[in-house]
């Protein structure tokens, strides 16, 4: 397969670092450059800048508020975005809930929430994880029980990312027993402003406020809120995960983490030598930038091989694995490098926040879930021995 741009991508290429360019607030660079997690509003912002271009869903069809635009210009956009150190796209709006609804919603499903998750107006989070399933998805027991036109909720999710912001949650329901557990859970969109729903914060390991408790106690959610067939929800929840995995490899995130790497060596000093001209320090740097290229590459092998890209679990996995270790080994020497430096407590806004050490240390922690979220490391390898091995 020849991996080879054509001009047209390149030519996108440029077309896209010129828009970032000239449109991406330098607030909000220069705050995730130095690694802090953009807030609300950075991602808001930039959403709806994309949104005017037709950029922040560009796979999806013109009709629904995209741009009708192939993979390849997906992967581009996203990989200059993060080279960039722009904000990303909410993942549960676009790369996640928006094509399952192309998919399996309903006409009117589609009509409202494709252009309200486009431009931001409503932000998605994901109730699938339930305390004492791990990652055991289908062992959900968070229950739907018809009643009339609509379902009563009763249950709890939990590791719930930025449900403190959401508006709504697309959630996996149980809405029947059945001997293969996979079999009667639904998928439902419930508004998280709905009498019975409650969220309590989790402070993880990096001490901050990403993750949350999400409780439901006799919600009411109406039946045109479910998508897809009663009973059929894993259907979804197998399209969501494999969309998601696409472009789970976080390519882009490697190139700006090891380009910020260098920048950060290039400006530390041992003795009068700068680190970035230690010789083993320099193996590191080229070691990683040769396995962030072959990342890269199979990233590209499976998003253009249509037989690949149809369901091909293992090829998935090998993304996200090698994809989530990389981006653990480039915070590891972030941390190195900003030495007793990176360890200090500094605000999280104002001028000391843009100090280039403040969020090394939260940083480097936050990425070590991500051999967990996702899909963890050991379920990875599982699928890869069960594909690769029989």
């Amino acid at each position: 397969m020849d991996l080879k741009p054509t001009p047209s991508q390149a030519a996108f290429r440029e077309e896209v670092r010129a828009f970032i360019r000239d449109r991406l607030p330098e607030d909000i660079r220069n705050r995730l450059r130095r690694g802090h997690p953009p807030r609300k509003e950075d991602t808001v912002a930039w959403h709806r800048i994309l949104n005017e271009r037709g950029w922040v869903a560009p796979h999806w069809p013109t009709e629904y508020s995209g741009a009708g635009l192939g993979i390849e210009e997906r992967l581009i956009l996203l990989d200059e975005m993060a080279r960039a150190a722009a904000p990303m796209p909410l993942g549960f709006n676009i790369a996640m809930l928006g094509p399952v609804l192309l998919r399996y919603g309903t006409e009117e499903q589609k009509r409202f929430f494709l252009p309200k998750l486009a431009n931001l107006d409503l932000w998605f989070c994901q109730g699938f994880s339930e305390p004492n399933a791990g990652s055991d998805l289908a062992s959900l027991r968070t229950r739907a029980v018809r009643d009339g036109d609509h379902y009563v909720v009763d249950g709890q999710k939990i590791w719930t990312t930025s449900a403190h912001h959401a508006d709504w949650i697309f959630a996996l329901v149980r809405t029947e027993q059945s001997a293969r557990k996979q079999d009667g859970i639904s998928f439902l969109l419930i508004d998280m402003k709905s009498p019975g729903v409650s969220i309590r914060p989790i402070v993880s390991i990096d001490a901050q406020h990403h993750l949350n408790e999400v409780f439901f106690d006799q919600v009411r959610v109406p039946v045109t809120q479910l998508v897809g067939e009663e009973g059929r929800g894993w259907d979804c929840a197998k399209f969501l995960l494999s969309s998601e995995r696409a472009t789970i490899a976080n390519v882009g995130l490697c190139w700006e983490r090891l380009d910020y790497a260098r920048e950060l060596a290039a400006n530390i000093y041992n003795g009068a030598a700068r680190l970035l001209d230690d010789p083993k320090l320099q193996m590191e740097l080229a070691a990683l930038g040769a396995e962030i290229r072959a990342l890269e590459l199979t990233n590209w092998r499976f998003l253009l091989n249509p037989d690949i890209a149809r369901g091909t679990p293992g090829f998935a996995s090998v993304l996200k694995l090698k994809g989530s270790e990389l981006i653990q080994e480039l915070s590891a020497l972030l941390a190195r490098l900003s030495g007793l430096g990176g360890l200090e407590r500094r605000p999280a806004e104002g001028d000391a926040s843009l100090h280039p050490y403040a969020a090394t240390a939260s940083r480097y922690f936050f990425h070590r879930a991500t051999t967990i979220f996702g899909g963890s490391s050991e379920v990875q390898k599982d699928i890869l021995a069960k594909t690769l091995l029989g």
